[in-house]
Protein backbone atom coordinates (compact mmCIF):
# COMPACT_ATOMS: atom_id res chain seq x y z
CA UNK A 1 0.00 0.00 0.00
CA UNK A 2 1.51 3.51 -1.08
CA UNK A 3 1.67 5.94 1.61
CA UNK A 4 -1.43 8.46 1.92
CA UNK A 5 0.18 11.63 1.56
CA UNK A 6 1.39 10.09 -2.17
CA UNK A 7 -1.91 9.08 -3.35
CA UNK A 8 -3.66 12.90 -1.63
CA UNK A 9 -0.64 14.77 -3.29
CA UNK A 10 -1.40 12.86 -6.73
CA UNK A 11 -5.25 13.88 -5.85
CA UNK A 12 -4.56 17.54 -5.85
CA UNK A 13 -2.36 18.05 -8.93
CA UNK A 14 -5.66 16.58 -10.44
CA UNK A 15 -7.95 18.49 -9.22
CA UNK A 16 -5.18 21.48 -9.97
CA UNK A 17 -5.18 20.09 -14.07
CA UNK A 18 -8.71 19.72 -13.87
CA UNK A 19 -9.03 23.62 -12.69
CA UNK A 20 -6.52 24.68 -15.33
CA UNK A 21 -7.52 22.75 -18.27
CA UNK A 22 -9.78 25.36 -20.11
CA UNK A 23 -7.46 28.37 -19.22
CA UNK A 24 -4.39 26.04 -20.71
CA UNK A 25 -6.17 24.93 -23.71
CA UNK A 26 -6.84 28.82 -24.84
CA UNK A 27 -3.22 29.90 -23.80
CA UNK A 28 -1.64 27.18 -25.90
CA UNK A 29 -4.16 28.10 -28.93
CA UNK A 30 -3.38 31.89 -28.39
CA UNK A 31 0.26 30.84 -28.47
CA UNK A 32 0.94 33.16 -25.25
CA UNK A 33 3.81 30.88 -23.77
CA UNK A 34 4.61 33.22 -21.45
CA UNK A 35 1.65 33.10 -19.86
CA UNK A 36 1.52 29.42 -19.53
CA UNK A 37 4.40 28.89 -18.06
CA UNK A 38 3.29 31.59 -14.67
CA UNK A 39 0.65 28.96 -14.59
CA UNK A 40 1.32 26.67 -11.48
CA UNK A 41 3.57 23.63 -12.27
CA UNK A 42 0.96 21.33 -11.00
CA UNK A 43 -1.91 22.37 -13.60
CA UNK A 44 0.72 20.28 -16.04
CA UNK A 45 -1.16 17.18 -16.99
CA UNK A 46 2.07 15.59 -17.27
CA UNK A 47 3.30 15.90 -13.40
CA UNK A 48 0.02 13.52 -13.24
CA UNK A 49 1.14 9.68 -11.82
CA UNK A 50 -0.97 6.97 -12.81
CA UNK A 51 -1.98 4.61 -9.44
CA UNK A 52 -3.28 1.82 -8.40
CA UNK A 53 -6.89 2.42 -7.69
CA UNK A 54 -7.22 0.11 -4.82
CA UNK A 55 -3.28 0.05 -3.47
CA UNK A 56 -2.30 3.06 -4.81
CA UNK A 57 0.46 1.75 -6.09
CA UNK A 58 2.32 3.30 -9.61
CA UNK A 59 4.51 1.00 -10.84
CA UNK A 60 3.08 -2.01 -12.89
CA UNK A 61 0.03 -0.31 -13.64
CA UNK A 62 -2.38 -1.22 -16.35
CA UNK A 63 -4.24 1.14 -17.34
CA UNK A 64 -6.60 -0.47 -19.01
CA UNK A 65 -8.04 -1.67 -15.99
CA UNK A 66 -6.55 1.00 -13.38
CA UNK A 67 -4.58 -1.29 -11.00
CA UNK A 68 -1.73 -2.93 -10.53
CA UNK A 69 -0.23 -6.16 -11.89
CA UNK A 70 -0.66 -7.58 -8.60
CA UNK A 71 -4.09 -6.53 -7.50
CA UNK A 72 -4.66 -7.54 -11.37
CA UNK A 73 -4.08 -10.97 -10.34
CA UNK A 74 -6.00 -11.60 -7.45
CA UNK A 75 -8.96 -9.82 -8.77
CA UNK A 76 -8.42 -11.69 -11.90
CA UNK A 77 -7.37 -15.38 -9.53
CA UNK A 78 -11.24 -14.44 -7.93
CA UNK A 79 -13.28 -14.23 -11.19
CA UNK A 80 -14.04 -10.70 -9.88
CA UNK A 81 -13.08 -8.91 -14.01
CA UNK A 82 -15.77 -9.75 -16.23
CA UNK A 83 -14.01 -11.99 -19.27
CA UNK A 84 -10.35 -12.49 -17.69
CA UNK A 85 -9.69 -15.77 -16.22
CA UNK A 86 -6.48 -17.54 -15.33
CA UNK A 87 -4.89 -19.10 -18.10
CA UNK A 88 -4.23 -23.05 -16.92
CA UNK A 89 -2.69 -25.52 -19.31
Amino acid sequence: MSKKSWIERNQKKENEVKKYAQLRKQLKEAKDYEALSKLPRNASPCRLVNRCKITGRRHGYYRRFGVSRMVFRELAWNGEIPGIKKASW
